[in-house]
């Protein structure tokens, strides 16, 4: 609903072998650290390689990673390795073969898909009370998986994998339960961590009314008593014959009660500069006992880069992960705030009023421009993603929150833009290359290889979720979920904020507060994020809508009818390789651009139904021809990314 995800892909080594295994300190071998991390994914070692100065893997080289159900005294000593890291060690020197077994192939297949990529923080040299409040919020990022899981209905199917079966193991981690997700195993009958393979069932809703209903989610949107029930902080369930709408904070309530008192005891522990952070701890502890997430709300606005140096959201807030889309997930974002990067800030703080009155006036009536007052952006680095947030492909780049109530509603919510998770070589090379085999010469000349060139659009993207109509928007009393369904109100929620991004990246250029030549690259870099989504597919294995791939389906099929873009099927792609590209007219995008986004704000501002509707069903639903086909061959050439996080204190 409000975040803005990048599909980060790269290329995975897995080759030479030596007869060495590690020892205490500094140990020849011939493997790369790429094959290392590569197969100790297989073999579920939560340790990381990060760093090799002199070809030999050394104890300061690795870091433990953060949020495993794994002990580092298992893994690694103070000075060196134990005999189970030897072991691995030893097996992966020697190269993981595939198994015979069909499930286990599968799973091997649908692991081999993705590539481990390290997000880490080192917090060696830092304060004792920084390590205490990390420690902290690392034991709440457990519970929180552990929250999270109960609301998909996984928490107890881990105990079902095998002790032997390392890689079920760590598909089960990496996919926060036993299904497969990559593009070409998400619909493999055998790929499943555990066997049988079990239905999805949700853990948000009775599970006689999932099995017995297959339009359940509809079913209950139909009701009288559909607003109680589809409540965002409340769990369905079913007390002698009828469906009762559960506070959180009742339905979970175990869990609930247990990040409640961490909160409580990490905000004991902060000192007077820290003010701003120890009431969002006392209020977001408040929450999970009382199910009152506003004044967690207001508590959490009143941060920023200059009252923390901390970046920390935990509670329920986005909706994508559950079948009916309107049920919020819980999550943990925990990051440091980067006090230096607020050029855009400066850059934008003084037009956002002339922006929502750009978007309103595209809008059209009934919508009528509102007063905004939302910050834009606080820049952060990653520390720590659980639950809802860490996510078994791709990376959250942005943020808008909340979603609901009158922080969201009186534009008063935070933006966030991470920084750290993009900054691999190696992905910005898989990126580049991605990017070259689909682009004609001339527009990829325009595409900018660079993570910063994806900042402004993201800057834009977030800014946007607080502009013009939004999720919290009525028309005849009805907020958007209950006009559109969850689903459809999600993809136009995005739709909204993603061509925002295009749409104000020439607004700025107009106005010379950017390069034009900016604008432009922006466009290229926009497009390239949305191949990545569609490369994914546009649906998942329970033909649900995947909502960034329908954003980014309807994005290139409008511009393709339009003809801004246009594929010349025997036209040699940049790369000189692969024939058949896409080509830009930059020229001419932007009044293109403004016409969609009129139209898809005009259709949030009315409350159209039936245009959105028949929006998805041109662009996505009817979506044929080379493109679609041409950009999930060559970007699935590389293996998507998979955020780790490795903490070292």
């Amino acid at each position: 609903m409000t975040n803005r995800t990048l599909l980060l892909l790269l290329t995975v080594g897995f080759g030479c072998k030596s007869a060495a295994s590690p020892a205490p300190r500094g140990v020849d071998t011939n493997a790369s650290r790429n094959a290392f991390n590569a197969g100790a994914v297989f073999l579920d070692v939560p340790v990381y390689w990060y760093a090799d100065d002199d070809g030999t893997i050394d104890r300061s080289e690795v870091v433990f990673l953060a949020g495993v159900d794994a002990k580092p005294e298992d893994w690694l000593t103070d000075d060196g390795f134990t005999e189970r890291f030897r072991a691995a060690f030893d097996r992966i020197e020697a190269g993981v073969e595939t198994p015979k077994d069909p499930r286990l192939a599968a799973v091997h297949r649908e692991l081999s898909q993705s590539r481990a990529t390290l997000v880490r923080t080192d917090l060696r040299d830092a304060p004792v009370e920084d390590k205490a409040f990390v420690r902290d919020m690392l034991a709440a990022g457990a519970l929180i998986e552990r929250l999270f899981a109960r609301q998909n209905g996984v928490l107890s199917m881990a105990s079902k994998i095998r002790e032997d079966d390392a890689a079920s193991r760590r598909l089960f981690h990496r996919n926060q339960g036993p299904w497969c997700a990559a593009p070409d195993t998400e619909n493999v009958e055998a790929c499943t961590a555990i066997t049988p393979k079990p239905e999805k069932i949700s853990g948000l809703y009775p599970e006689s009314l999932q099995k017995n209903d297959p339009k359940f989610c509809e079913t209950i949107a139909a009701r009288d008593d559909a607003a109680k029930l589809m409540h965002q902080f409340h769990a369905v369930r079913e007390v002698d014959g009828a469906l009762v709408a559960v506070p959180y904070s009742e339905a979970f309530a175990e869990d609930m009660q247990a990040v409640a008192a961490l909160l409580e005891t990490a905000a004991s522990r902060q000192g007077e500069d820290e003010a701003a952070l120890v009431a969002y701890l006392k209020a977001a502890a408040a929450a999970f006992r009382t199910n009152a997430w506003e004044p967690a709300d207001e508590a959490w606005a009143a941060m920023n880069a200059t009252n923390s140096k901390w970046y920390l959201r935990i509670g329920p807030d986005e909706t994508y992960f559950e079948p009916c889309r309107v049920k919020a997930g819980f999550h943990m974002t925990f990051a440091r705030i980067d006090p230096g990067a607020r050029a855009w800030q400066e850059r934008l703080d003084p037009v956002k009023s002339e922006m929502e009155a750009a978007l309103a006036k595209l809008a059209g009536a009934p919508y009528a421009a509102r007063e905004v007052s939302f910050d834009l952006p606080d820049f952060i680095h990653i520390v720590l993603n659980a639950g809802d947030a860490r996510r078994p492909f791709s990376a959250t780049v942005g943020q808008s929150l909340p979603n609901w109530g009158p922080v969201a509603n009186e534009g008063r919510g935070r933006t966030v833009a991470m920084m750290n998770v993009l900054t691999a070589p190696e992905s910005i090379a898989a990126n580049e290359r991605q990017a070259r085999s689909v682009l004609c010469p001339a527009t990829a000349k325009v595409f900018d290889p660079d993570p910063d060139a994806l900042t402004m659009s993201t800057v834009l993207h977030e800014a946007a979720h607080n502009l013009g109509p939004s999720h919290e928007y009525r028309v005849d009393g009805k907020v958007d979920d209950e006009v559109f369904g969850g689903a459809l109100a999600s993809v136009l929620e995005e739709l909204k904020a993603e061509t925002a991004s295009y749409f104000f990246a020439d607004w700025l250029a107009g106005r010379s507060l950017i390069a034009a030549e900016r604008a432009r690259q922006a466009h290229v870099r926009d497009l390239i994020w949305g191949f990545g989504h569609i490369a994914r597919g546009l649906k998942d294995a329970d033909g649900k809508p995947k909502t960034y791939s329908y954003v980014a389906a309807i994005q290139t099929g409008y511009w393709l009818d339009r003809g801004v873009a246009k594929w010349h099927a025997d036209a040699v792609a940049a790369n000189g390789e692969d024939r058949g590209c896409l080509e830009l007219d930059l020229d001419a995008m932007p009044k293109t651009i403004e016409a969609l986004m009129a139209h898809v704000a005009g259709i949030k501002a009315r409350g159209d139904a039936g245009a959105a509707k028949a929006l998805v069903d041109k662009y996505v639903e009817s979506l044929e021809g080379p493109v679609i086909d041409v950009v999930q061959e060559r970007w699935r050439r590389e293996p998507e990314v998979s955020l780790v996080y490795g903490v070292q204190l």
